[in-house]
């Protein structure tokens, strides 16, 4: 792992495509932000217009995987949950279902963690934990590899349309709450890293990680890491703070100093108080208890730095970090697919869609964090995104 920080020569590929209007090759970031209904897929192209590159949008892992389970249960079907960790939510109600089925589940420790960082937890949920080797004797079980990324099939989807599966790099966005410790909540241990990354580290760039960086706790983004090719140079990020970094190259959202950026994703809001690209403070709660009401009361707290951990966390919320307070008035804009929830707002909220696509807000996000964290690549990215906004690309 360490070894893949240092590859960051530029190979040109030619991904089939044509070259841009200097006749050169692109640099190739292949740029997945998986969330809990799809994963977002771009396949960055340096020589390309960006709204010209490849992009899909597809079912999550742990949706795919939750259709998965619930064809086993619906055929009766013992299951065997091979692989790494991965993000749960619909996966893990799925499995609860089939459990109380009364249908046999089996899983190894790596794959188990999905579920729950206690594997105590896991096995009260009816699943029997089995060695990596162990042989489950029922010849009728449904063995499921877990994995987030899953480059075979991208590459597969990519080949049906004749583009090149090689890439320079691969970004991804993951929303890793960490390895709790037994006992710990798991959104209050989320809070306390988050707390203290950005004590140390105010700005958005601070949430993207170098394959080599990663800290042990961060056991999901270690699993996706894990998933590419040796030879490739791995970014990790957080969702919301890619959303955020993506959703900056609007237009309108790069002309402001002070801004907050609020993601509205399909299970978790996540909204960053931002003035000249440091982060004044950030709250993260769960979709579906808000509503346009509790949005605004949100977004004035957070602009004012009342917001707190607690009252957040006490709602069903993950939390807040706040760093910085002021009395200005900030520009406030959402992206994400769940911008339903604003319904009602009394806020102007401006919706961004940068790159006129709001969807892939997290995508463009992470290939901002490679301009960052890639020196060789600065200037290249920069220039290909037209990241006019010195939030993004600020002058050395």
């Amino acid at each position: 792992m360490p070894g893949r920080v240092a590859v960051f020569s530029l190979r040109r590929y030619d991904s089939g495509c044509d070259a841009g209007a200097g006749g050169d090759l692109g640099m190739l970031i292949l740029a997945v932000d998986i969330g809990t209904a799809t994963q977002d897929i771009l396949l960055f192209d340096s020589s390309r217009v960006v709204e010209n590159c490849v992009k899909m949008i597809m079912p999550s892992p742990t949706a795919v995987l939750a259709e998965r389970i619930s064809r086993a249960t619906a055929s009766g079907q013992p299951i065997l949950f091979t692989g790494v960790t991965m993000g749960g939510g619909p996966s893990k109600r799925a499995l609860r279902r089939h459990t109380s089925a009364g249908l046999p589940a089996y899983a190894t420790a790596e794959a188990a963690v999905t579920f729950n960082d206690d594997l105590e937890v896991v096995k009260s949920m009816g699943v029997t934990i089995v060695g990596p080797d162990e042989k489950v004797t029922n010849p009728n079980t449904e063995i499921i590899k877990l994995r987030d990324l899953d480059l075979t099939a991208i590459r597969k989807a990519f080949d049906a349309f004749g583009v090149d599966g090689r890439f320079d790099a691969v970004a991804v966005a993951v929303l890793d709450h960490g390895y709790a410790p037994p006992g710990v909540s798991n959104r209050l241990f989320r809070f306390q890293y988050l707390e203290h990354l950005m004590l140390g580290r105010n700005e958005l760039a601070a949430f993207a990680y170098l394959a080599g960086e990663l800290p042990d706790y961060l056991t999901r983004m270690k699993a996706v890491a894990e998933s590419v090719d040796a030879d490739i140079p791995v970014l990790l990020m957080d969702t919301g703070a890619s959303a955020v970094m993506g959703a900056l190259q609007d237009r309108e959202v790069s002309g402001h100093d002070r801004v907050v950026m609020v993601n509205m994703g399909n299970s978790h809001v996540v909204g960053f108080h931002l003035r000249g690209g440091l982060v004044e403070g950030l709250f993260e709660h769960h979709t579906n208890l808000l509503n346009g009401v509790k949005l605004d009361e949100l977004i004035k707290r957070l602009a004012l730095g009342t917001i707190s951990n607690s009252e957040v966390y006490e709602d069903g919320g993950h939390g807040a970090v706040v760093i910085g307070k002021s009395r200005r008035k900030p520009f406030v804009a959402v992206t994400g697919p769940r911008q339903d929830v604003a319904v009602g707002s009394r806020l102007h909220l401006h919706l961004a869609t940068p790159h006129g696509d709001m969807m892939l807000a997290g995508c463009y996000g992470l290939v901002s964090a490679c301009g960052l964290r890639m020196d060789a690549w600065r200037e290249e990215i920069a220039q290909a995104l037209r990241a006019i906004s010195g939030q993004l690309f600020p002058t050395p």
